[in-house]
């Protein structure tokens, strides 16, 4: 097994007044050789939006866009015609394909928005842009993972074109959860979003990352009330 461990201080970081962001991976103005992606799994960024701000219209092409709101409600716009809102609870995916312009802004007028956006490589480029989201249980996370990223229609979770598996968790103090990874070659990026776990022996803590490979699976432990997100994606693509 081979791992990396992101402590949360060690994020690149931009704050542009309406704009507050941790970047786990080179982004923007930070650009780190060693910390790029892991596997397929470009960007992970942490960002809060101050009230009634955003990001303006803005193109992307050939990749996987994942938004996982944390607080407060983000309000999405696209050239493909839609509009949505997306809460606490909610996923989002956009995949880029051919060429997408959106814009993400902070839905209240008085409240911060606080939302991962994530990027993940395609495995088919050139693909019709595509966007979905699906709002899931909270509940169906307690003390254990819910998968809410797959790479198939007809699985668990909004579909993204990748051989990758996204999943949620909630757990208690002292809970314990196992975690078989989902596909040979792949490997798992352990996000703390709340609290404390240990991976396989290793202690994390709030917006830690701990990249796992070349494993088939890992034990996870809740030293307090945590919240955490697993990626599990290729390393090679």
């Amino acid at each position: 097994m081979k791992t990396i461990l992101h402590p949360a201080g060690s994020r690149g970081h931009a704050s542009h007044g309406w704009l507050n962001s941790y970047h786990t991976f080179s982004f923007a103005g930070y650009n780190n050789p060693e910390r790029v992606h892991f596997g397929a799994l470009r960007v992970l960024n942490d960002d809060t939006v101050a009230a009634g701000m955003g990001f303006g219209a803005h193109p992307h092409d050939n990749m996987e866009i994942i938004s996982i709101p944390l607080a407060g409600d983000l309000e999405h716009k696209d050239n493909t015609g839609t509009q949505a809102i997306i809460r606490r609870g909610d996923v989002q995916v956009m995949s880029a394909g051919t060429g997408i312009t959106h814009s993400e802004k902070n839905h209240s007028q008085t409240q911060e928005v606080k939302f991962l956006q994530i990027w993940v490589f395609p495995n088919k480029r050139g693909v019709k842009p595509r966007y979905d989201q699906q709002t899931f249980r909270t509940e169906d996370r307690h003390n254990q993972f819910q998968q809410v990223i797959s790479p198939s229609p007809d699985d668990a979770g909004v579909w993204i074109h990748q051989d990758a598996w996204f999943s949620l968790g909630d757990f208690e103090p002292g809970a314990r959860a196992e975690y078989a990874i989902k596909k040979p070659g792949n490997g798992v990026y352990v996000f703390v979003l709340e609290g404390d776990v240990t991976v396989n022996g290793q202690a994390l803590h709030r917006r830690d990352g701990f990249g796992l490979w070349e494993t088939e699976g890992f034990t996870l432990t809740a030293d307090s009330n945590a919240q955490v997100l697993l990626m599990d994606v290729p390393m090679n693509f």
